[in-house]
């Protein structure tokens, strides 16, 4: 066994002469652990927040979305697109219609996004959960329906059960206004709203309305166009896998995204949060881990016959350096293992038991109590972190002792 930690770890463990040492080292150890317990929860914390979040989106964005880099829509009829319907691969592609509208219920209006979609969206997405009222039913064989988000709906005063229309308005494209009709500068559609579904995410609740395919495409002046294609695929495939395939196969011309991607800055401002609250509480333990600075110094005054003994036994000054740079490294070594351990165990307990709770009105919070979701990358960065910050604090007074003369 390496000598000088064999002394570190007897220096650790035993009995000291000055009871204030054993004192001061357990307070060191502690302080480090309540720091790497709060790194533990709080990051499992945000994961859990995160992993809600996707949860949420999953049940709403498609799997895969193929849009133009150039323009704002194109034609599905293009042999690179095309073939995307021959991939095995492949399950659903869906084809979407998606612009600005002028929404007008009553004596009540609003902008909002018009999302127009093929029939086959249902087969898409899980919309049957996310239904809050009514059905996701898009023409009912003599009038145009539409499914609208809770807010949307909120801030029209409208429901499913009203007889009276929506009104929906776009401008044409191409079409210069004329000051004495500006009416004929516009598109002008009706329909009647079937259903309301609520994502709980302002983005869609707030601003969106489903409309069947081609009621968007005479809103918005289209022909054939589609701005964007949603492709759902099948239980075998590799999304990573296909998401690169279908890439070369359409070109530089168009960009496919994932679920991340299609929501990169909202998942990117996540994780600023989290790293962002990472370091600071990195360097709330740092402060922490220089309370080994003083145990250990304490530690060398108390063991200056046995630094005597050891130099006249033949060992050299790096010998005694290693062996105090081992035992401060040790403490707070101790105080990662410690924390981490209640760490893990406070975040089993909220998983299973939910303690802390969110308060609010019924209904206000998306979950009753604070989610929970440890990620052992994290545990691994937290441990390496921390324990790194030990042995940096530990080169001090080590150092010091070896530069003492005799």
């Amino acid at each position: 066994m390496n000598v000088a930690f064999y002394i570190a770890k007897r220096y650790l463990f035993s009995k000291k002469s000055h009871n204030a040492i054993n004192i001061i080292s357990i307070i060191s150890a502690s302080g480090v652990a309540v720091g790497t317990l709060a790194l533990v929860c709080v990051l499992s914390v945000f994961n859990g927040f995160q992993g809600v979040i996707e949860d949420l989106f999953g049940k709403f964005d498609p799997q895969l979305q193929v849009t133009i880099n150039e323009g704002k829509s194109f034609n599905p009829q293009i042999p690179s697109v095309q073939s995307l319907y021959k991939m095995p691969e492949i399950q659903v592609i869906s084809e979407v219609v998606q612009d600005n509208a002028l929404v007008i219920f009553s004596e009540k209006q609003t902008p909002a996004v018009i999302k127009g979609v093929s029939d086959n969206y249902t087969q898409l997405n899980a919309m049957d959960e996310i239904l809050l009222d009514g059905e996701f039913k898009l023409y009912d064989g003599v009038f145009d329906l539409g499914v609208a988000g809770v807010g949307l709906a909120q801030t029209l005063g409208c429901g499913v059960r009203f007889v009276e229309p929506l009104q929906l308005f776009a401008p044409k494209r191409n079409v210069t206004i004329s000051l004495a009709r500006p009416d004929n500068a516009f598109t002008s559609e009706f329909v009647f709203l079937s259903g309301i579904f609520m994502v709980q995410q302002a983005k869609y609740d707030a601003n969106l309305m489903f409309v069947r395919l081609s009621l968007a495409r005479q809103l918005f002046g289209y022909e054939n166009e589609v701005t964007s294609l949603e492709i759902k695929l099948t239980d075998a495939a590799n999304e990573l896998n296909v998401q690169k395939k279908i890439q070369a196969t359409l070109g530089d011309t168009f960009t496919v995204r994932n679920k991340y991607e299609q929501q990169a800055d909202f998942f990117r401002m996540m994780e600023v949060e989290k790293w962002i609250t990472y370091l600071i509480l990195s360097f709330i333990v740092l402060i922490a881990i220089f309370n080994v600075v003083g145990s250990l110094s304490m530690l060398i005054i108390e063991k200056k016959k046995d630094i005597k003994v050891l130099e006249h036994l033949g060992a050299n000054r790096k010998l005694i350096f290693r062996i105090f740079l081992l035992e401060g490294w040790l403490i707070s070594l101790l105080g990662v293992l410690v924390g981490v351990l209640l760490g893990l165990l406070v975040c089993w307990i909220q998983i299973q038991f939910g303690v802390l709770s969110l308060h609010g009105t019924d209904g206000a919070f998306i979950v009753e109590a604070y989610p929970v979701l440890v990620k052992w990358t994290d545990i691994a960065l937290i441990t390496v972190t921390v324990s790194i910050f030990g042995l940096l604090a530990a080169v001090y007074p080590a150092r010091m002792l070896t530069r003492r003369k005799n």
